[in-house]
């Protein structure tokens, strides 16, 4: 039976990190909002009650519903191997991707410091400081960690010496970087050889090769959590 990933239609934003986990393992799966439409995923969390998830993305099979990215992949991970056997590093993954998800949230910062309900063109002032403070500090700080994550293992990969999910969420990490300050990362590349090696290693994994050439791949936008405004990119 195949899961129902609901997120939001027209940008990968956070339900990119589990559609490449997905993709990756080849794990079946119906993009539901993609399929039916934004207003098919409200209704549907408005069915659920009490029970409702906060926001997408989630993930449903048989009635349930998981909801935040590191939870969804985390059972992801437990469910389909995706993960290690060792609770020690089932638990140091999980760790790994929690502040993958605390530099997306800083990441949607930048551009939306003062209210995320308010348009871009409303906190221009506020976000060119806070892209300043985000590139030279930010930036360094946490790709200065991944980096030293991976550099403490013997394999090619973040934990053990097999893909995992959070190998994925680096590789989409690197990607919106990428793309949202594509000065920036030009220039702080060379200090993190094992995170360029690794993302380019998941690019090749036959599952993320094929779904990177797939019509289901959607570019960023500026409507996404990764957005690139020239203004606010600089070596």
């Amino acid at each position: 039976m195949a899961y129902d990933l609901w997120y939001w239609p027209g940008i990968q934003g956070r339900g990119e990190f589990v559609r490449l986990a997905l993709e990756g393992a080849g794990i079946a799966y119906r993009d539901r909002a993609r399929e039916d439409g934004a207003e098919a995923m409200l209704d549907d969390m408005e069915a659920r009650g009490a029970l409702r998830p906060f926001a997408p993305p989630y993930l449903a099979l048989d009635g349930t519903a998981i909801a935040q990215v590191a939870n969804i992949l985390m059972y992801l991970g437990e469910r389909h191997d995706l993960a290690p056997s060792a609770m020690a590093g089932r638990l140091r993954l999980n760790q790994l991707q929690l502040t993958i998800a605390d530099m997306v949230a800083e990441v949607h910062n930048v551009h939306h410091p003062v209210a995320t309900g308010a348009y871009y063109a409303d906190q221009k002032p506020e976000a060119a400081r806070a892209a300043a403070q985000f590139r030279e500090e930010r930036m360094p700080k946490f790709l200065s960690h991944f980096e030293a994550a991976l550099t403490a293992q013997e394999g090619d990969w973040l934990i053990d010496h097999r893909w995992s999910y959070g190998d994925t969420s680096l590789f989409q990490l690197v990607e919106g970087l990428r793309y949202m300050f594509p000065q920036r990362m030009a220039a702080l590349e060379p200090r993190y050889p094992a995170l360029i090696a690794l993302h380019d290693r998941v690019a090749e994994l036959p599952g993320i090769r094929a779904y990177l050439k797939s019509e289901r791949r959607l570019p960023f936008n500026e409507d996404g959590i990764f957005r690139h405004y020239p203004e606010l990119d600089a070596a």
